[in-house]
C-alpha cells in the first residue's frame, strides 16, 4: 500500500517517536548505530517470543485465566543469535510442559534468515566455505565456522537435484548448447571437465536454463545423453538449436530431435576460421567473411564464399573448404528477419550466462568435488536470471513466424 505524501509522520505511535527521539541522542558513531540496532533486535525478538507463549498457554502473564490452566511459564534459556548485527544473546521463554515450540526464532536455531542468504551470495560468487568464514567475521564480527557454512551451502544441493529433474515444457523454440572448462578435484589430483549447459527460449520468450552435466569431455556422444535426458523431462520439440562446431554434434541433435533445424553459431566459426591466417591476412580475411554470414539471401551468401575462395584459397585453401563442410548449418539463419538471425547465428545469449559461469568459477582454483562446482554455478545462475532480458524483444512478431514456419508444432 503506497502511503501519501505527509501521512509518514502519522504512521508510528507518538511514544515511539519519543523513544526514537530519546535514542537519537545517544548516538554518536556508525559503531553506537550498529550497538543500538543489536539492542533493538534482542528486544524486538524477545517480546515477539513472549507474545508467542502467551498465544500458546492462551493467557497472558499474571492472569487469573492461567490458574489450573495444566500449563505455566518456566523460565528463560539463553541462545546466541548470528547475524549480519553479529552476536546477539536473547533469552528464550520456556513452558513447564515442554510443549512451546516458537515459530519466529525455532528450536535450535542459532542464525537468522538473513545470514544464511548472506552465505549463499558468497557462495554464489565462488567463495571457499573459508573465505566466506573469514568475510563474515571482518564484515559483522560474527565467528561462523567454515563447517557451518559449509552445512548451509549443503542444503542447496536438495534444490539443485529438484532443479535438474523438473519437468520442463513441451517445446522451446530455441535451444542454446554450449560447455565450459572447470578444473575438479578427482583421482587426487586436478583434472579438467566440461560443464555442458543448456539454455532453452520458452514460449514466452524468456531465457531459461534447463540443466548443467559436468563430465571429462565434451563430445558428441556425451550431448546425446544430455539431450535423451531433456526429451525424457518432457522437451519434445525443439525449432532451432544453436551450437559450436564440435563434430557430430548437429547428428546428435537431430537423432533426438529429427525435426529441428541446426545453426552453427558464426562467432565460433569466425574463430575456427582465423586459426589458419597470419595475422598480417586477418583484416582482409574477417573483411571477406563478414560478406558471408552478413549476406541478405542464401544466393548472396554463395556468391561471397566464392569470393572468398578466390581471395584465399591459393594461400589458405581450408578456408573456404572448412565453410563448405558446414554450410548446411551456416546458412539456417537466412530463412529469418533480423531480429531473430542476431539471436540465433551469434551465441551472445548463452555467451552472457557463461560470463556469469566464469566469474563464480574464477574465483576458484580448483573445486574440490563435482557437487561443489555444481552448487556454485546453480547459485551464480539463480542470482544472475533475476536481470536477465529477453534474446528476441519483439517476441509476439518472431513467435508468430515461428507458428507459420514450423506449421503444427506450436502447442494450442
Amino acid at each position: 500500500m503506497s502511503v501519501p505524501f505527509g501521512a509518514a509522520d502519522r504512521m508510528y505511535p507518538a511514544g515511539l517517536e519519543t523513544l526514537a527521539g530519546e535514542l537519537a541522542k545517544h548516538i554518536k558513531s556508525e559503531q553506537d548505530i550498529t550497538a543500538l540496532s543489536r539492542q533493538l533486535l534482542k528486544l524486538t525478538v524477545e517480546s515477539a517470543l513472549k507474545a508467542e507463549l502467551d498465544e500458546h498457554l492462551g493467557y497472558e502473564r499474571h492472569a487469573p485465566a492461567g490458574r489450573g490452566s495444566g500449563n505455566s511459564r518456566n523460565g528463560y534459556s539463553g541462545k546466541t543469535l548470528k547475524g549480519d548485527l553479529g552476536e546477539v544473546p536473547i533469552q528464550a521463554p520456556r513452558d513447564r510442559n515442554g510443549t512451546f515450540e516458537p515459530q519466529l526464532i525455532v528450536k535450535g536455531q542459532t542464525r537468522l534468515a538473513r545470514l544464511d542468504s548472506q552465505i549463499l551470495a558468497f557462495y554464489a560468487k565462488g567463495m571457499t566455505t573459508r573465505d566466506i568464514a573469514d568475510t563474515l567475521q571482518e564484515l559483522y564480527g560474527t565467528e561462523v565456522s567454515p563447517a557451518l557454512v559449509a552445512k548451509v551451502t549443503d542444503a542447496v544441493w536438495d534444490t539443485v537435484q529438484a532443479w535438474q529433474n523438473r519437468p520442463l515444457e513441451t517445446v522451446y523454440p530455441i535451444l542454446y548448447l554450449d560447455g565450459l572448462v572447470i578444473k575438479v578435484h578427482q583421482y587426487n589430483r586436478g583434472i579438467n571437465k566440461t560443464m555442458h549447459v543448456a539454455l532453452g527460449v520458452n514460449l514466452a520468450g524468456q531465457k531459461e536454463v534447463l540443466g548443467l552435466w559436468l563430465a571429462e569431455t565434451e563430445g558428441a556422444k556425451y550431448w546425446l545423453t544430455v539431450l535423451t535426458e531433456l526429451h525424457n523431462r518432457g522437451l519434445k520439440d525443439v525449432f532451432i538449436a544453436c551450437v559450436d562446431g564440435l563434430t557430430g554434434f548437429p547428428e546428435a541433435i537431430q537423432t533426438v530431435y529429427p525435426r529441428t533445424k541446426v545453426q552453427l553459431c558464426i562467432v565460433h566459426l569466425v574463430r575456427n576460421t582465423l586459426r589458419y591466417v597470419a595475422d598480417k591476412d586477418r583484416r582482409a580475411v574477417v573483411a571477406d567473411l563478414k560478406r558471408i554470414y552478413q549476406a541478405t539471401t542464401v544466393a548472396d551468401a554463395e556468391q561471397a564464399l566464392e569470393t572468398l575462395a578466390e581471395h584465399w584459397d591459393g594461400k589458405y585453401p581450408s578456408l573456404s573448404q572448412l565453410w563448405l563442410r558446414h554450410w548446411e548449418h551456416v546458412i539456417t539463419v537466412f530463412d529469418y528477419p533480423e531480429d531473430i538471425r542476431r539471436a540465433i547465428y551469434t551465441t551472445n545469449a548463452i555467451e552472457s550466462l557463461n560470463s556469469v559461469i566464469r566469474k563464480a568459477i574464477n574465483n576458484r582454483r580448483i573445486f574440490p568435488s563435482d557437487r561443489s562446482a555444481l552448487k556454485v554455478v546453480y547459485r551464480a545462475i539463480e542470482q544472475a536470471a533475476r536481470k536477465w532480458t529477453m534474446p528476441i524483444q519483439d517476441w509476439k512478431r518472431a513467435l508468430n513466424r515461428f507458428a507459420i514456419m514450423f506449421e503444427g508444432r506450436l502447442p494450442l
